[in-house]
């Protein structure tokens, strides 16, 4: 059985026709604003009143929606205009100012890692002890100072 394999998956779906729902929506916002200008000037003022407004607001929506600059969307391409502005395009290099490098720091030992480590310990005592007793009942109670 075959199936169809997309091959464009940057591409976003298209609900209507060929607008994708985040044209859709800017388009419905922005139309939306633009008419209620309209409706609200056209009753009182002439053409050349309500038609400024109207085709700025028309034309910021139709650029939101569907210019793309550099492969950017206008929004994403506006946005980093703004942050080209504000933000430094110096980088200077302090030395020891950076992040310290993970990994490297010891871990942290939780409490039933502590008495673990003590009950080792213990336990190594013990042994340690049980030795020199063993040896010296091997040795029949001799030591090796008084041999020499």
């Amino acid at each position: 059985m075959q199936f169809k394999i997309p091959q464009d998956v940057q591409r976003e779906d298209t609900i209507v026709g060929p607008l994708t729902m985040r044209q859709l929506i800017i388009t419905a916002v922005g139309g939306g604003i633009t008419y209620g200008i309209y409706t609200v000037l056209s009753r009182t003022y002439t053409w050349q009143v309500w038609f400024i407004p109207t085709f700025i607001l028309g034309a910021i929506t139709i650029a939101f929606a569907f210019v793309k600059v550099h492969e950017l969307s206008f929004i994403q391409y506006i946005l980093s205009g703004i942050a080209y502005l504000f933000l430094p395009r110096k980088r200077v290099w302090i030395k020891g100012s950076g992040d310290p490098v993970h990994g490297i720091e010891q871990p942290k030992i939780t409490s039933t890692e502590k008495s673990q480590t003590q009950k080792k310990e213990k336990q190594e005592d013990t042994i340690k002890k049980l030795d020199s007793l063993v040896s010296i009942l091997d040795s029949k109670g001799i030591s090796k100072k008084t041999i020499n």
